[in-house]
């Protein structure tokens, strides 16, 4: 590990997918991160929907975007930031994925339904709806990750 703690690596991420890899030394994954982030970034249009969302101009951030490029960068996202994880976490942890797995997953329904659901009568964009979704998406994947290390601690699988 270079000059950086393993949490602090991690949160990394958060920032831009593959820097955690890059700072953990694992350069090809880091720079394929990065690489794809920027790539379905451009053609998105993410940063310009971003930009238009902040600005609370919700029907210019979704007539910029382009979705079937959108779509995959949860999977990113939240791909690399659990790849980012399971470099830093606890010996013998077990099914830490699952938070991820259900936030990208429910990311992913957000963006699909956008245009669709609002949120105090309002459409709230092609950004903040999907990010809305990260919370029942972490509380999911914690709580099935709960049951299942019960039951299989409770059948002496764990």
């Amino acid at each position: 590990m270079k000059n950086v703690g393993k949490l602090e690596s991690v949160m990394w991420n958060i920032a831009l997918p593959g820097f955690s890899q890059l700072l953990t030394g694992h350069y090809v994954k880091g720079i394929f991160f990065i690489l794809s982030e920027v790539i379905i970034n451009l053609n998105s249009h993410f940063n310009l929907a971003i930009m238009f969302s902040f600005l609370g101009e919700f029907e210019q951030a979704y007539s910029v975007t382009d979705y079937q490029w959108l779509l995959f960068y949860s999977c990113l996202y939240f791909f690399a930031m659990w790849d980012g994880y399971k470099t830093a976490m606890p010996p013998g942890e077990q099914f830490s994925f699952l938070p991820f797995v259900f936030s990208a997953y429910l990311v992913t329904v957000g963006l699909f339904y956008c245009g669709e659901l609002k949120l105090f009568g309002h459409l709230i964009g092609p950004v903040f709806m999907p990010m809305l979704f990260v919370i029942p998406g972490l509380v999911l994947g914690f709580t099935f990750r709960y049951i299942i290390l019960k039951i299989a601690k409770r059948r002496g699988i764990v």
